[in-house]
């Protein structure tokens, strides 16, 4: 029986068809900023072979997809700070590229309440040929540009957005900045976001904390001994083009502050 919005060819070892992009979706290569912008979530394409992964329209444009506005906030970022933004194409619902390959919600079979009747039931096959088609390219995409950078100093920045509801909890933070207490570069973001908007209004390590879950920034930050941020913006502040160039120009005035300050 084949699920909705799958075929057979799901079960094919092959992920993604000649003609689909690259995972790995590269802004502004070679920059000379000081900063290497991140976007684990920014995509929410799914392979043509898995279909819709049982998804409707609705749920596919949700927050479970990709981190809504982050693609967008990236490529001002990028302009405006002369950095490289290096971005995930696919969903986080194909594989979770912030997620270590090995845990078992690196591909999550229920998401904020949603089934992903394509994600049940995958064989060890099936998973493998997720991770070397769409996670593994984009971390050696992120490793081969920290490897180019390896004389020049370098912070890396993590985008992330967050929904304005969870739970029915109603998020007061308009930023959030997550980190594991050994990041003097985040202590000073925080520090300067705080002073501008307020101790309600900046999260620290709110809503969410860096913790054992979390995979990119202590897969690539830590064996180099790289200071970093990853930094969380709501989700409704970022959802269309003059939001994103408004967050925009916030952080990137303070991103350069923080960093002669740290």
């Amino acid at each position: 029986m084949v699920k909705r919005g799958l075929d057979s060819s799901t079960k094919s070892t092959g992920l993604l068809a000649r003609d689909e992009g690259s995972p790995t979706i590269v802004t502004n290569p070679g920059a000379d900023s000081p900063f290497l912008l991140l976007g684990d979530h920014a995509g929410r394409v799914i392979p043509r072979s898995l279909g819709t992964l049982g998804l409707s329209p609705a749920e596919r444009r949700r927050h479970i997809a990709w981190d809504i506005g982050v693609a967008g906030l990236g490529r001002v970022l990028s302009a405006a700070l002369d950095a490289t933004f290096i971005r995930q194409r696919y969903s986080r619902l194909v594989i979770d590229c912030n997620r270590d390959p090995t845990r078992p919600d690196a591909i999550c079979a229920v998401s904020d309440g949603a089934v992903v009747p394509g994600n049940a039931d995958l064989t060890p096959g099936q998973r493998q040929a997720r991770l070397a088609a769409i996670a593994a390219p984009y971390h050696a995409a992120i490793a081969a540009a920290l490897d180019r950078r390896s004389d020049a100093p370098t912070t890396l920045i993590a985008l992330h957005s967050f929904t304005p509801v969870m739970a029915g909890f109603a998020r007061p933070w308009r930023f959030g900045v997550l980190h594991a207490g050994d990041s003097a570069y985040s202590r000073a973001v925080l520090a300067r976001l705080t002073a501008e908007f307020g101790p309600d209004i900046v999260g620290d390590n709110q809503p969410y904390r860096m913790d054992e879950v979390d995979y990119t920034i202590p897969h690539h930050a830590g064996p180099r001994g790289l200071d970093y941020l990853e930094l969380e913006v709501r989700q409704d502040l970022i959802g269309d083009p003059a939001g994103q160039r408004a967050v925009a120009g916030i952080i990137a005035r303070v991103l350069p502050q923080a960093l002669a300050a740290a």
